[in-house]
C-alpha cells in the first residue's frame, strides 16, 4: 500500500511540476488525441472514465484493461469528419498476462489526405503551370502501449500508458513525441470511480522542417511566417469520473449512467466551469441495455458559453446518440457525433466493432 500510494504521489508531483514549469506551453497539442475512440464511448458523451472494461481502455484508462476476460480482444474503428476531409482510423489489441495483469497496444491515425501543394504552380518565367500542382497528405499517428495491474486492494486497479506520437504534413514538416498517462478504477458497493492523469510528465514533440528555397521564396513572397524546428508541449489533463449501474425487470433491463469532469490547468478555457489556472468540462453519457443484447445511448458534452446573432450570451453543448448490439463475442456499436461546433451540425456516422477471441483447449 505504501509502495502503491509513493507512486501515485511522484506521478502527481511530477505532473504539477510539468505544469507550473511549462506556462507558455499552447493549450491546445495533440488534439488528435482528445478526439475519442470506440462508437460507444462518443455516443455516451466520451463518459467512460469510470466503467471502462476493455481494450479500449488502453485509450480511455489503462486500468480497465482488467476487464479484459478473453484470450485476445479487437477493437477497429473509423470515421470521417468535417464532411470527409479527415479521416480518424483505430486499431487496438488487448489480452490478459495472468490473473492479475493485462496490456494493450493501440494505433491512431487521424489526418487529411490530397491536400494539393501549390508552391510550384508559378514557375521561375511567372508562368502559371497547373501541372506543377502536386499532393501531400497532414496526419497524426500516436502508438500507446498500456499495462494494468491489480495489487490486491479489493476494488481497485491501477494501470500505465507510454505513447509514442509522429506527425508529418508532407515532406515539409515532422515531428516525434513521447508521453506518459496513469489510470486507476475502484469499484465500491455497485459505484464505479475512475481517474485518469493524462501526459502526467507533459508530452514533448521535437518538430523539424525541411523547405527546398523555392517554397521558401514563395513563404517569403506570400508573407507566411517562416517555421523554425522547437519543441511543442502538452501539458496535464486529469480525467475524472462516477458511475453506477442498476437493473429491472428480474435483470433483463440495465440502466448505467456516467457523470465525467475533464479538468485542465493551462488556463481560463471555454468549458462550463471557468477559472485561471483551472478550468473544468463536464460531461454525462447513459446507456440502457436489454439482456446484454441490445443497447440505446446519449451523450451530453462540449457545454460552452456563445452568443446568439443578436449578441445575448447562450449556453450550448453537444448532445450525442447511438445504439449498439452484442452477439456472443461480437460487438457492433454505432454513433451520431460531431467534434466540430456545436453551432454548426457538422454530424458524422461512426461505426466500431469488437471482437473477443478465445483459444480452444486442446482435448488430451
Amino acid at each position: 500500500m505504501k509502495r502503491i500510494k509513493g507512486i501515485l504521489l511522484a506521478g502527481l508531483c511530477l505532473a504539477f511540476t510539468s505544469v507550473f514549469a511549462q506556462t507558455d506551453a499552447p493549450k491546445y497539442s495533440n488534439e488528435f488525441l482528445d478526439i475519442g475512440v470506440s462508437a460507444r464511448a462518443l455516443s455516451m458523451g466520451n463518459s467512460v472514465v469510470a466503467s471502462v472494461n476493455d481494450v479500449t481502455s488502453g485509450y480511455w484508462n489503462p486500468a480497465g484493461l482488467l476487464g479484459v476476460t478473453s484470450n485476445i480482444n479487437i477493437s477497429l474503428m473509423h470515421a470521417e469528419y468535417f464532411a470527409g476531409i479527415a479521416a480518424y482510423d483505430y486499431a487496438a489489441v488487448a489480452a490478459p498476462i495472468d490473473s492479475v495483469s493485462a496490456f494493450a497496444i493501440t494505433a491512431i491515425r487521424f489526418g487529411v489526405d490530397n491536400i494539393p501543394n501549390t508552391t510550384q504552380l508559378i514557375d521561375a518565367e511567372g508562368n502559371v503551370n497547373y501541372d506543377n500542382i502536386t499532393s501531400f497528405s497532414a496526419a497524426d499517428y500516436a502508438f500507446i502501449f498500456s499495462y494494468a495491474r491489480n495489487f490486491g486492494i479489493p476494488g481497485l486497479s491501477l494501470g500505465a500508458s507510454i505513447k509514442v506520437i509522429h506527425c508529418i504534413v508532407g515532406t515539409f514538416a515532422n515531428s516525434w513525441g513521447f508521453g506518459f498517462d496513469l489510470g486507476g478504477q475502484y469499484k465500491y458497493k455497485g459505484w464505479q470511480f475512475g481517474a485518469e492523469a493524462r501526459d502526467v510528465t507533459s508530452t514533448f514533440n521535437a518538430w523539424s522542417y525541411t523547405l527546398d528555397q523555392q517554397t521558401l521564396a514563395v513563404f517569403q513572397e506570400t508573407g507566411n511566417e517562416i517555421p523554425e524546428n522547437g519543441i511543442e508541449v502538452t501539458l496535464p489533463r486529469l480525467l475524472l469520473g462516477a458511475g453506477r449501474n442498476f437493473s429491472f425487470f428480474k435483470n433483463k433491463i440495465s440502466l448505467f449512467t456516467e457523470l465525467d469532469a475533464d479538468v485542465t490547468f493551462d488556463g481560463r478555457r471555454n468549458t462550463l466551469i471557468s477559472s485561471n489556472p483551472i478550468s473544468v468540462d463536464p460531461h454525462l453519457g447513459l446507456e440502457i441495455g436489454y439482456k446484454g443484447l441490445i443497447f440505446l445511448r446519449g451523450g451530453i458534452g462540449n457545454i460552452q458559453q456563445s452568443s446568439d446573432p443578436t449578441g445575448a450570451g447562450i449556453t450550448t453543448f453537444q448532445p450525442d446518440f447511438g445504439v449498439g448490439i452484442k452477439i456472443k463475442s461480437f460487438s457492433l456499436d454505432y454513433t451520431l457525433t460531431d467534434i466540430g461546433n456545436t453551432s454548426v451540425a457538422t454530424y458524422s456516422n461512426i461505426f466500431s466493432l469488437k471482437l473477443d477471441i478465445n483459444k480452444k483447449k486442446r482435448s488430451t
